[in-house]
């Protein structure tokens, strides 16, 4: 019998619902879908007995307290996971369940043979056998990115509204729309939310404890051609096309994601579109380092103005926005949630896993508000693929590590 009954099922039934956000979309939430799926989630807040249930209208978590069972001078903690999912098929998601996995073979995804989890290709699996693997059937996403944390904050606090002589101080949760946007934490109310330090459930495989990662900014370079006809072109056509290539040629070759690890840095081109009166590249820029992060900026900008410089006129504009910044800024000044999971890891038979995050995290934003949020395990592995999955195990002890969190934070102000 699984450890927390509930939790396999809420988590299979939380996927199976679209919530794929829309990066096209100006709204917030990006997606109506996400919208109907968070009122579904306050919904079961409220019958759960959470207390002060309600809606950001700014950023559109939801947003819910289970009240302190205890003497009251334990700091208030707080839990959030995203809910949407990335840009990636998410429509009739098909949840596959593989129990006692052996931990050598291939699993089978789809029926025709198609799609397959190769431990060649995904070694991790290795580590695995005994478990409970869910996957997808090769045609979607999985959803474990982030519904796994949501399933497992849900199913701790059910689990303390069921076991009321489990004493714990005031805890928050929050339900994220449009993570995988990088725009849901742009408008999160930290003053509504109102705790001392938080955690996103939203890491990968167990042992996960992330308080690192990139700065982040978007660049979009606009270049204007001069188009005329190829029969009168020579000394008079500007072929936008060939200009975005020439542009692109000027970027370090070598500073690309799949060339890089670890603490380096990059230029990702994700974007390119156009004729040859006017083209469209986007960029984002990623760097752990802020000094180098803004080198980055100011490097893009030095390709235009030299590209401009050589036309004589300017034919290549860059504008650049920031998406969020290394949340490690904020907590090496205080280690306290850090620590904290930490030690309770440790009590758990976790063996945290500690590194900087080639990614962002809501917490890399919201830490930046004031309240210091470095990430959790959630289980999910292969996010934003076919190949998704994760263990029923992992998920289990996910919840273990909110509870004993919560039990050393309030040991801690006894």
């Amino acid at each position: 019998m699984a450890k927390y009954e509930t939790l396999l099922p809420r988590f299979l039934k939380y996927v199976k619902v679209n919530t794929r956000s829309n990066p096209d979309s100006q709204t917030v939430p990006t997606d109506p879908k996400e919208v109907a799926f968070l009122k579904t989630l306050a919904q079961e807040l409220t019958d759960l007995g959470l207390h002060n249930v309600h809606t950001q209208p700014q950023s559109g978590y939801v947003v819910a307290t289970l009240p302190a069972n205890d003497d009251g001078n334990t700091s208030v903690l707080g839990y959030i996971a995203h809910i949407d999912t990335a840009d990636f098929n998410a429509e009739n998601i098909q949840p596959q369940i593989h129990e006692n996995y052996d931990g050598e073979s291939d699993i089978p995804l789809s029926e025709d043979g198609k799609w397959m989890l190769k431990t060649a290709e995904f070694p991790a699996l290795h580590g695995y056998k005994g478990q409970t693997l869910i996957t997808t059937d090769g045609t979607t996403l999985l959803g474990a990115d982030d519904k796994s944390g949501a399933a497992e904050i849900m199913t701790a606090m059910e689990y303390y509204v069921h076991h009321p002589e489990v004493k714990h101080g005031e805890i928050r949760v929050g339900f994220a729309p449009d993570e995988e946007t990088g725009t849901g934490a742009d408008h999160f109310d930290a003053k509504d939310f109102n705790t001392k330090y938080a955690y996103t459930v939203d890491g990968g495989p167990l042992g996960e404890l992330e308080y690192e990662t990139f700065n982040a900014a978007q660049t979009t370079v606009e270049i204007q051609g001069n188009e005329v006809h190829t029969a009168t072109a020579k000394g008079v056509m500007v072929n936008a096309l060939q200009v975005g290539i020439d542009y692109h040629n000027l970027v370090p070759a070598g500073d690309r994601p799949e060339l890089t690890d670890g603490r380096q840095g990059f230029f990702h081109l994700f974007k390119m579109t156009g004729t040859p009166d006017h083209a469209k590249l986007v960029y984002i820029i990623r760097d752990h380092d802020r000094q180098v992060f803004e080198q980055r900026k100011q490097e893009l900008q030095n390709i235009a103005d030299k590209l401009n410089a050589d036309f004589g006129q300017p034919r290549v504009t860059v504008e650049t926005h920031d998406q969020y910044y290394n949340m490690r800024e904020v907590l090496e000044k205080d280690m306290t949630p850090v620590n904290l999971a930490k030690a309770a890891m440790e009590n758990l038979a976790i063996k945290p896993n500690i590194y900087p995050v080639r990614g962002g995290t809501d917490g890399s934003k919201i830490s930046f508000m004031g309240i210091p949020t470095p990430n959790l395990f959630a289980g999910g592995e292969n996010m934003h693929s076919r190949y998704e999955f994760v263990s029923a195990q992992t998920m289990e002890k996910a919840v273990d590590l909110i509870l004993e969190i919560n039990k050393l934070n309030r040991e801690q102000h006894a």
